[in-house]
């Protein structure tokens, strides 16, 4: 009998205990796949809202809690236009609001010239010229069942569609672009700025532009990446404390599942390992034994719970209020946090059946009833 046949049957021996000892795994593994996703999503969204428009980074108040509350002047815009190396600087408003079903409607507010250079691909319609017209995203248009000519109503104030554009952003698609001075009535934000976006000049770089533009001012932070949302949001570096919490407590947990199963299948196996330590195994291939059942463990539950946690984080993504404002996203060192925790756990937990299976003397295993 092969080493590796050995260890399924020893798994399928007790199979209920077996299989209840992956679902626990898969259920910790589930989860951390499906928030380590969430957070991927909201930083590549969070991210999209930099570059809108073609923008090349976005200026946003500097420690603001969380980009809604970043506050600007609209004369902040000449600031940020001063310094060396802007092409092109434009400001706007964020209002986040509920539209029909979406709770998280999002309107941005911008000068018609700005509109008119951010290239937006027209679908139907035109660009919105004065305060009582809006253009939507071909997203937002389908849920609302809005096309031009209609009316949307946006904080008790009612805005003409009179466009849609075809965007990639998710957020730009499922939100709306409204002139400024309409937008600061709506929000109650009167010479209010939420961000100022910016195209750097050809012949400059945009990590010295970024530094010059918040040289030029204290209250200023450049933001092109996820990673710069931390000066400006601090909602997702919360989120990235709980994925790590969560993390520890999926190994601490699932440790202590794999170790309760390992000892039970160690203590049952008492006389079993005496005979195999008394026909020539030594001590290290009866570890390898137990840590080869727990990893079979580990790893079939981390299977699992991979494929649960992409699951689970889809079917969120039908609600469409969740959907409009986010996309899981999967990069690989997700999948290998999942499978490094289950390893860990698989370690972590037969450590101690392990060294206990070890510690056995063949004529002490084989007197045991």
């Amino acid at each position: 009998m092969s080493f590796a046949t050995l260890i399924v049957r020893n798994l399928v021996r007790h199979r209920m205990r077996s299989l209840l000892t992956m679902v626990g795994i898969g259920i910790g593994i589930t989860t951390v796949i499906a928030l380590g996703a969430i957070t991927s999503g909201l930083k590549a969204s969070s991210q999209e809202l930099a570059h809108i428009g073609g923008a090349d980074f976005m200026v946003a108040q500097k420690g603001a809690a969380d980009m809604t509350f970043s506050t600007l002047e609209e004369d902040d815009v000449a600031i940020v236009r001063g310094v060396e190396g802007i092409g092109h600087a434009w400001g706007g408003l964020l209002l986040v609001s509920r539209v029909g079903s979406n709770p998280f409607f999002f309107t941005w507010g911008m000068e018609p010239d700005a509109l008119a250079g951010m290239g937006l691909r027209l679908t139907a319609g035109r660009l919105p010229k004065d305060g009582s017209e809006i253009l939507l995203g071909d997203a937002a248009a389908r849920s609302l069942g809005a096309a031009p000519g209609e009316t949307v109503e946006i904080e008790g104030r009612r805005f003409v569609v009179v466009g849609i554009h075809d965007a990639t952003a998710r957020l730009e698609a499922s939100g709306a672009y409204a002139p400024l001075p309409a937008v600061q009535e709506a929000a109650r934000k009167p010479g209010v700025l939420t961000a100022i976006h910016v195209v750097v000049a050809e012949a400059a770089t945009v990590e010295t532009v970024k530094r010059s533009v918040e040289e030029a001012s204290t209250r200023f932070a450049a933001i092109s990446t996820a990673d710069d949302f931390a000066q400006i949001d601090q909602g997702l570096e919360l989120l990235d404390a709980a994925n790590l919490a969560i993390s520890l407590l999926a190994i601490v947990i699932g440790a202590i599942g794999v170790m309760n199963t390992m000892i039970m299948s160690v203590f049952e196996r008492t006389r079993e390992i005496g005979i195999l330590r008394a026909v020539g195994w030594r001590g290290s291939r009866v570890v390898r034994l137990v840590m080869g059942e727990s990893l079979a463990l580990c790893l079939l539950g981390a299977v699992g719970g991979i494929l649960l946690g992409v699951g689970a984080t889809r079917l969120v993504t039908l609600v469409p209020a969740i959907g409009s404002v986010l996309a899981p996203a999967y990069p690989t060192d997700l999948f290998v946090r999942g499978v490094v925790i289950a390893l860990g756990v698989a370690l972590v937990g037969a450590l101690y059946p392990a060294v206990r299976a070890v510690r056995l003397s063949p004529m002490e295993a084989l007197r045991h009833e």
